[in-house]
């Protein structure tokens, strides 16, 4: 399989929405090999690193410009978590969401999924991986719902 037909792939079974053939008609698509494996490493957009490829399991992780990018193509609610506006800049500086926060969440999500995290006007806050599936965060009064990756005022 070509390796750009094989990110457009896994960007669409990960993220849905047809991410993947969204993503390829936003610009040049370019990549990085791993000099050891062979294996896709770093994805870039117009020379602007968006994801690198999970060595694990070969899934694709966001940075903060691909979640600027799939915030964009995605329509709303889909892949996000939503969350209180009081707790807003904590989660932006790159802190985790706690159950009690979230007011919403896609009814999609499942526990070990990369998500978005949104307050309630749908600004971006940060990107995570789910710990909870969408029912469990909207009840569960205590607990870490989203483990977060990076927030976007905690670029560097």
């Amino acid at each position: 399989m070509e390796e750009l037909e094989r990110i457009r792939c896994t960007l669409n079974y990960q993220y849905g929405g047809n991410l993947g053939d969204k993503l390829l008609k936003q610009g040049r698509v370019t990549y990085i090999k791993s000099k050891n494996t062979g294996r896709i490493r770093y994805i870039y957009l117009n020379d602007k690193l968006i994801a690198s490829v999970r060595a694990s399991d070969g899934f694709i992780v966001l940075n903060i410009e691909g979640a600027k990018i799939l915030h964009k193509l995605l329509p709303f609610p889909c892949r996000r978590v939503i969350v209180r506006k009081d707790v807003a800049d904590i989660i932006a500086e790159g802190r985790n969401v706690f159950a009690k926060h979230v007011v919403n969440v896609d009814p999609e999500i499942r526990a070990g999924e990369e998500v978005l995290v949104v307050d309630e006007e749908d600004r971006l806050l940060a990107i995570g991986r789910a710990v909870l599936a969408a029912q469990e965060m909207l009840s569960f009064k205590r607990g870490i719902a989203v483990k977060v990756r990076r927030g976007v005022k905690k670029q560097k």
